[in-house]
Order: structure tokens, then sequence, then C-alpha cells
């Protein structure tokens, strides 16, 4: 089974949001990671045809066989599992009448479903409010509901676009590890900016700058290439603004034993005299590469 994207390219006016995109997509996660209005939303919509691309064109193929997801149509939709960052859900319906509703449309006969859905409410952690109504749900609850109907009626294609955004830390850990576990036969495209929920699961990163992919490789051959450039920096507080407008600072914190403040600093060279390696992370790889367009992440 392949997924492949071919030289897509889509604008709006004379806006480019994608130029030129290509990639091989295989069973397993890939993480599409770049700052806000680089694209990934864009990609997400064309490849479930939700939005006509410019130029280029979207293959699908089990076995030998490629075709144009165009000319499949219906037959490529009914391996699609989609679940947008806005996803529309309906207030007025119960969990399980959202569900059973979904599985309708997808086809899925009322057996199958009635033997579904308890199933996926209890691997999203909604099997306790399968009669709560969807405008009752706080916003987690709305994600996982919202990454469960993606799920339904098992896709071998599944996109989905932030699907930990409003998450707890434990809610984060549980759905990561429901994606990496179904995810062996299915070809898996996450974007999200929360970068450590695809660290260790993705088998490839595809990064995304201004409709440009910057970069595509597993995670572990990213981080190799700034081995040697990741610091920790320990430092007075009353220097930390001026470290900071003279280095790349991704993160802040407090060492627990000493109390004084540790900078980590992305730099081709020791910052100071104190400084110590770290390891690198693909979260400062990401920092690394989009710079000043990415958040970045502090904590005391």
């Amino acid at each position: 089974m392949k997924l492949t994207i071919e030289n897509v390219s889509k604008s709006y006016g004379k806006n480019r949001a994608l130029i030129g995109f290509s990639a091989t997509l295989e069973p397993g996660i890939y993480a599409l990671l770049g700052p806000n209005g680089s694209g990934k939303s864009t990609l997400m919509n064309i490849i479930t045809d939700n939005l006509r691309a410019d130029e280029g064109r979207i293959l699908y193929s089990v076995g030998d066989e490629m075709c144009d997801v165009k000319k499949l149509g219906v037959q490529f939709r009914e391996k699609l599992g989609f679940m947008p960052q806005y996803p529309g859900l309906y207030p007025n319906f119960t969990v399980e009448r959202f569900l059973y509703y979904m599985a309708t449309l997808k086809g899925m006969k009322t057996e199958e479903a009635k033997a579904k859905i308890p199933e996926l409410l209890e691997s999203v952690e909604l099997n306790d409010v399968p009669r709560r109504r969807i405008g009752a749900l706080s916003g987690g609850m709305k994600q996982r509901l919202a990454l469960a109907q993606a799920v339904l009626g098992d896709p071998s294609v599944l996109i989905l676009d932030e699907p930990t955004a409003g998450l707890d830390p434990k809610q984060r850990i549980s759905i990561r590890n429901y994606i990496s576990k179904i995810a062996f036969d299915k070809i898996v495209l996450i974007a999200t900016h929360v970068v450590s929920d695809v660290e260790f699961i993705a088998r490839d990163v595809i990064m995304l700058k201004k409709g440009v992919i910057v970069d595509n490789a597993p995670p572990h051959e990213l981080t190799k290439k700034i081995d040697g450039k990741v610091w920790l920096v320990p430092c007075a507080e009353s220097d930390v603004a001026r470290m900071q407008s003279e280095h790349r600072v991704t993160n802040i914190s407090r060492d627990e034993e000493t109390g004084e403040v540790v900078l980590r600093i992305i730099s081709d060279i020791a910052p100071t005299e104190a400084s110590r390696h770290a390891s690198p992370t693909l979260e400062d790889y990401y920092l690394y590469v989009f710079g000043d367009e990415a958040a970045v992440k502090e904590s005391a």
C-alpha cells in the first residue's frame, strides 16, 4: 500500500501555500511539522479531496497498480479517515448517536457498528459518556470524539490535523499510544505543533516551511544534524534577557537542586565557559530550522 503525492502546488491568490510538494507514504506514521501558514492544513485538505490542487496529483495503490485518487473517487474516500483541525460536530447529538450516524455515512453494517463503537469509545476514553450530548462535552472530549469518527470503519489512510490539541498530558500520551498501536497497517499522516507527540512514533518527519519541504527524514537522522549544537547554560536571573537577545534560547528551566536558572541554547559554539552539551531532541531541531517562526517554549 502506498500514497504518492507528486508535485502538488496550491495558491490562494498571490499567496503560494504549497509549492511542488512530493512524498511517498507507506504504512506507518508520518509527522508533518511546520509553523502556522506553512501549508500543512492545505495539504491535508487536498489529500482528502476537500480542496483542489492547482498542480500535481495524488496516487494510491494496493499492490502494483497506482491510480489517481480523483479517478478512484468514492473508492479512495472509503479507505480514508480524516480528523480536521476544527471538526464540525453536532451539539445536539449524543456521543453514541454521532458515531452511529458516521458509521452509516461510511457504509458500515449495523452489526459491525454495534461491535466496533463501544470498543472505539473505550480506546479514546469516552466509554463513560456515550449518551452525553456533544454540546455538553469539554474541548478535550470533543477532540477525542473527532479522532474516534476518523478511525471508525478501520480506514487504510488516516489524516489527523492536530489530534492532541486541547488534551491534558495524560490524555495526550493515551491518544499517542493508541495511534501508534493502530498504525502498523495504515498510512497515518499527523500534522501537529506538539513535537514531542511524534518524536518517538513517527517513521519520518516532513518539515514544511512556506509551502516547501525543507527536510524529510526519520527523527533520529534529523536530531543527528545538530549533535554538538545544543547546550545547557547556567545563568543568573538578571542575565536571562540578555542571553535571550544574543542566543537562540529554546527553553528556560530551574535546577531543582541548586535553584539556578538553566537555559537550553542552540549554538555552533559554547555560549559560555560553564556550558555543557545536551542530547538534541526533535523539538531542538524544529526550532533550529524554523527559528523565530516557531514559538519558544519557556518554563521555570
